[in-house]
Formats: C-alpha cells, sequence, structure tokens
C-alpha cells in the first residue's frame, strides 16, 4: 500500500505557488453557491473539494432540504453543459448512456448520446432505479468513458457525477451497492437550516427561485488549472502514515464487515489536497485528514451485521465506528 501511495506522491515535491486568482476564483465559486444555500458553508465547502479532486458526490438526506438545489447551484454556477436525469424505476440504461439507431436512408447504425455525455451530470434520486441501470454509471464514474457495443467513447472533462437520494424512504428504491457507493468520493448531509437562515430562505423566495439569479463564475479551463494544482499540494510521508492507519484498523476491526479499499485511500489522499488548496495552502495537515474521515470513508465502510439491524442505525454505527479509530490513532505532530 505505501508503494501505490508514493506513486501518487511522487509528483508532489514540488512546492505550489498559489496565485491570488485561484483563491479568488475559488472564493467567488463558494459564494455564488451559498447565495442559495442558506448557512451551509462546510457542505458547499465540501461540494468544492469533490470537484476539485476530481471526485464524485452523494448528496443523501431528507426531502425538502436543499439536495437538488445545491447541485443545480454547483452546475450552474459554472460555465459548463449540465444534464439532469430523474432516475425512476422504468428508466433504462440506453436512457442514461445513449444508442445506435438504424438510419433507413444510409443503412448505417447512427451513435446518439445520452445525458451522460455531459461536464456535469445530476443523478436524481439515483436509489429509484434499477440495479441495472445505476450500475450504467460505473464505467463512466471510474474510467470516465462509456463503453457500448465494443466501442469505448470518452466523457468531456472535467466530468462530475452529483447524485441524490432520500436515506429515509424504502418504497421502491433500490439501495446502491458497494461497488457503486465506492465510486462516490464523498457523501454530505445537508440538514435542516437555522431559523434564521430559513427566515432568509422565505424572503430570497418571495419573487423568484434564487437559482436563476446563480451566474457562471468558473470555466472548464479554470477547473483544469485548479484540479492540476490539486495534485501538486505536498503531503508529507508522516500524513500518509496516519491515513494508512487509519485505514488498516478499517480492515481489521471486528465491527466492520467491509473496510475502505484502496480507492476510498485514494479518495481521502485527493481530498485533503482539495481542502488544502481550498484553503490557501500549498501542503496538508492531520487536521485534513481529519475532517474529511466521515465524508469519504462512512459510507464505503459495511457495519458488522451483529451489530445493528436497521440501515439507519447501521449509518449511525458506521460514523461512530470511524470517530472511534479516529480517537484512538495517533495524530502526527
Amino acid at each position: 500500500m505505501r508503494d501505490w501511495i508514493a506513486n501518487e506522491t511522487e509528483t508532489l515535491t514540488k512546492p505550489v505557488t498559489l496565485e491570488f486568482n485561484a483563491i479568488e476564483k475559488i472564493n467567488l465559486l463558494q459564494n455564488e453557491i451559498e447565495r442559495v444555500i442558506k448557512g451551509k458553508s462546510e457542505t458547499v465547502k465540501l461540494a468544492l473539494v469533490a470537484l476539485l479532486a476530481k471526485g464524485h458526490l452523494l448528496i443523501e438526506d431528507v426531502p425538502g432540504i436543499g439536495k437538488t438545489t445545491l447541485a443545480n447551484a454547483l452546475a450552474r454556477a459554472l460555465d459548463l453543459s449540465f444534464q439532469r436525469i430523474q432516475f425512476t424505476s422504468d428508466l433504462l440504461p440506453s436512457d442514461v448512456i445513449g444508442l445506435s439507431i438504424f438510419n433507413q436512408q444510409n443503412s448505417h447504425f447512427e451513435w446518439h448520446a445520452g445525458p451522460i455525455f455531459s461536464y456535469i451530470v445530476l443523478a436524481d434520486e439515483i436509489n429509484r432505479a434499477t440495479p441495472k441501470t445505476q450500475s450504467a454509471l460505473l464505467e463512466a464514474m471510474a474510467e470516465e468513458q462509456i463503453t457500448v457495443e465494443g466501442v469505448s467513447r470518452p466523457l468531456p472533462l472535467p466530468f462530475m457525477v452529483v447524485a441524490t437520494q432520500n436515506p429515509t424512504e424504502h418504497h421502491g428504491t433500490y439501495p446502491l451497492p458497494e461497488s457503486q457507493l465506492d465510486r462516490f468520493m464523498l457523501r454530505l448531509h445537508i440538514g435542516y437550516p437555522s431559523l434564521k437562515d430559513e427566515r432568509e430562505i422565505l424572503r430570497d423566495r418571495k419573487r423568484e427561485n434564487p437559482l436563476r439569479r446563480v451566474e457562471a463564475v468558473m470555466s472548464e479551463t479554470d477547473i483544469l488549472e485548479l484540479q492540476r494544482r490539486v495534485s501538486e499540494v505536498r503531503v508529507d510521508e508522516v500524513l500518509v502514515d496516519y491515513l494508512l492507519n487509519i485505514v488498516a484498523q478499517t480492515r481489521q476491526t471486528d465491527a466492520l464487515e467491509l473496510g475502505i479499499s484502496p480507492r476510498g485511500t485514494l479518495a481521502l489522499f485527493r481530498a485533503a489536497q482539495a481542502v488544502a488548496l481550498i484553503e490557501n495552502r500549498d501542503f496538508c495537515i492531520a487536521d485534513d485528514i481529519k475532517k474529511l474521515i466521515l465524508p469519504v470513508f462512512s459510507h464505503r465502510v459495511i457495519v458488522n451485521s451483529r451489530q445493528t439491524a436497521s440501515g439507519k442505525r447501521r449509518s449511525f454505527e458506521a460514523e461512530q465506528i470511524l470517530r472511534d479509530i479516529l480517537q484512538k490513532t495517533n495524530v502526527p505532530l
């Protein structure tokens, strides 16, 4: 595992000069999204972490909290093509990735790309689609390409899937399998707003939807440049040891049936680099890793079935187990 991390970090020894305009762009993007998402600065920040770290985002919460609004605000603030796919039980894989249609005039099959061929894809209520349709996203999220009829077609870059789901409703839903969950870099919970923030929401929506006022403040070139800079943020070997120690404990504890995969390890590594860049640093610190443990790891582990039987309770138990592991792991100084 260390050799694998070393290969990922061998290009990170060169210091990065953070120009003011890069940080200004990040702050501008965050402020634009927060014009709609009130009082959730940390949630918005984590959404930007997923974007800059080339990851995908799963937003899980009860209805009406603002999951779809956050995804829409993020897409509107980026000058990129955006497609929303409403996942339902009758949605087919071809409705997502596209299909070849026979043209009678020239006697050839013509490829018609699906909505997945966009920079930002909103998979709304993803757990309402069948496992077959959910699987249509696996290759796209892992390899940034789609293969149909033996032909691989690259997706536009930067590419990001933002999915939403309701964790409390089970009727007519299909829980995401571990292979699908593992492809999401972060899982976020928005939570209810404070009364003060909810008052602002009411005022903002008195005449029109504030989403209409969100302006594009970051281009494709800007995002690609910021993603490049994320990969250059330095991560000390001591922090790599700290990260790997936490990962190893998730695989060794009897409380978990499934620990963190190498993809999950790399997701935390990249997310920590993105947090450092957003906070105007060219190096990671231990707090970057600590604050990301739950959003990056909690949806990837499986609690031992003897611990609890309830799905909602199991999610809580997973977070508590990760907190316990974090607490007993020595933090590097």
